[in-house]
């Protein structure tokens, strides 16, 4: 693990260098737009100030004067901060651009294999120091006359066999001194991108991750009794050890309280601490917190920076991802809403340890949904013995959340698969008062959509049967005894999901596919119903 010193903070520079065809560039225009921040690449200031090119500056005035312009570059990128810099291969051969650049920023060399190099490079010709007709020999040779200078920089990344997206993942946890998380990142409308950072642990250090998003200053944080009493204050501290100044806010626990009144209140907390439109709101809950909270901050001040720190398995593989947040009316669940994507999502499965086990046992529910839908990979570990650890499980099913809500950010079209068991989940929970809940309500409604699968002649009983013995061996309830098919039909009457008056089901075909009809006759869903015990 690196040390301190090299943990980044949102001021000092990242410097990208090491030797031609190893990424600087590309991989520096991505980390600029990951981090929001500005991009410099030496090479076109030089030739932009010059109105010459790089080749041409060497041909007419000598590489000699090339370095002095490099040299004056380094000085001058140095006096400034937050930029994410990439220089020429060259530029930090010299221990004095080294030291200057160092002493405001930190630098990664990056390395890539003679073979990998002489793919990216080509036949270009914009590369004065590769002169000669053997460009293997010319390019082993400048490497191994530079080598003392790349090994005198501490962190090293080696681009050879991953993809620039992957270079940027590695970077990043080298420079956030974060090598044993996962961090998924999101890809919203509008090119923003954010963050979802996993790992034991992080809640520690929710304070420092958030700084380099956001300038410390004002913080709200919201939650309620029965997460404050074991998570607050540890997550209180580490914002307050980062400079913020956080308000803690607690709100009731349940779904009866995710209502207009409580983010009434929450506008007046959010008031009462000054916080302004830079003040960021963060959620540490499941997932009804973190629907409120979202919500709160999509409309204070028309619109404030959010993060989410969930705390339920459920929220932390759903809820939290893809920037849906809202409340219920009377008349239904989420009904009132809006899309806000977080600045950051920070899940450390540690919080998990306080959490009952039937909460556990109903975030299984999605877990199994997210299989269905698009990982026959995780259904069938679930079948089995399970992923190898929790960690990997929560990976895996948040990927899945990931790549449908990047293909469908507003839920014009492939989103709506994740509602999986939920037309006839959301019924149930209004039905039970909300006593039941959300993924209790989402096990039985898979289950009623497999067997409307089956009445529609879209899947085989085998199944169902199948979907029906996992919920049931993870503790999960899969009947709706006690209910009745019509009022539960009525209740699905007002759900949201209704389009030109028809409700849309997602059913399971198989394993990794699933997809959305309408076609559905009353009487047909009534029979679905009544085939998992509705009367």
């Amino acid at each position: 693990m690196l040390g301190t010193q090299h943990m980044m903070d949102e001021d000092r520079n990242i410097i990208l260098t090491g030797f031609m065809g190893t990424g600087k560039t590309t991989i520096g225009q991505l980390i600029a737009r990951r981090l929001r921040r500005k991009f410099v690449d030496m090479d076109a200031i030089i030739e932009e100030r010059t109105g010459m090119s790089i080749p041409q500056i060497f041909r007419e005035q000598g590489e000699e004067a090339f370095r002095r312009l490099e040299s004056e570059l380094c000085r001058e990128l140095a006096a400034q901060s937050g930029l994410v810099i990439a220089t020429g291969g060259g530029a930090l051969i010299n221990a004095e651009n080294r030291a200057a650049l160092g002493a405001t920023g930190d630098i990664i060399c990056l390395r890539a294999s003679v073979d990998a190099i002489m793919a990216r490079v080509g036949t270009s010709m914009d590369r004065p120091k590769l002169d000669g007709t053997d460009r293997r020999a010319r390019i082993e040779a400048l490497l191994d006359e530079r080598a003392a200078a790349y090994d005198a920089i501490q962190i090293q990344l080696d681009t050879s066999d991953v993809t620039p997206e992957e270079a940027v993942e590695r970077a990043l946890a080298l420079l956030w001194d974060l090598p044993q998380a996962r961090r998924l990142p999101v890809h919203a409308p509008g090119g923003y991108i954010y963050d979802i950072i996993l790992g034991e642990g992080l809640l520690n250090r929710a304070g420092e991750l958030l700084t380099r998003r956001l300038p410390p200053g004002l913080a709200a944080v919201v939650t309620n009794p029965d997460v404050g009493r074991h998570w607050a204050q540890p997550l209180l501290d580490a914002l307050s050890e980062a400079g913020f100044t956080p308000t803690l806010i607690e709100i009731p626990a349940g779904e009866e309280h995710k209502t207009l009144e409580t983010v009434r209140t929450l506008y007046d907390h959010f008031l009462a601490a000054g916080l302004d439109r830079g003040s960021p709101i963060i959620a540490l809950g499941g997932g009804v917190v973190g629907d409120i909270t979202g919500f709160a901050a999509a409309t204070y001040l028309r619109g404030v920076p959010f993060v989410q720190i969930p705390t339920t398995l459920l929220s932390m593989i759903d809820a939290s991802v893809g920037g849906k947040v809202g409340v219920d009316l009377p008349q239904g669940k989420n009904l009132v809403g809006a899309f806000k994507q977080p600045e950051m999502v920070i899940i450390d499965p540690l919080t998990l340890r306080t959490l009952p086990a039937e909460e556990f046992r109903a975030g299984l529910a999605e877990v199994v949904k997210h299989g269905i839908i698009g990982s026959p990979r995780l259904f069938h570990q679930m079948e089995g013995r399970g992923p190898r650890d929790l960690t990997s499980l929560i990976a895996d099913a948040v990927r899945v959340k990931i790549g449908v809500v990047e293909e469908d950010p507003f839920e014009h079209g492939r989103r709506a698969v994740l509602n999986l068991g939920h037309t006839f989940g959301h019924a149930l929970e209004q039905l039970s008062g909300y006593q039941m809940r959300h993924g209790e309500a989402v096990s039985v409604g898979i289950v009623a959509a497999a067997h409307l699968a089956t009445i529609l002649g879209r899947a085989d009983p085998a199944l169902t049967e199948r979907l029906h013995h996992l919920l049931e061996r993870l503790g999960l309830p899969v009947r709706a005894q006690g209910y009745a098919a019509e009022a539960l039909y009525a209740a699905m009457r007002t759900d949201k999901k209704r389009v030109r008056g028809k409700l849309r089901f997602v059913i399971p075909e198989d394993i990794g596919r699933v997809t959305v009809t309408d076609e559905a006759s009353p009487e047909q869903i009534q029979g679905a119903l009544r085939a998992i015990g509705a009367e």
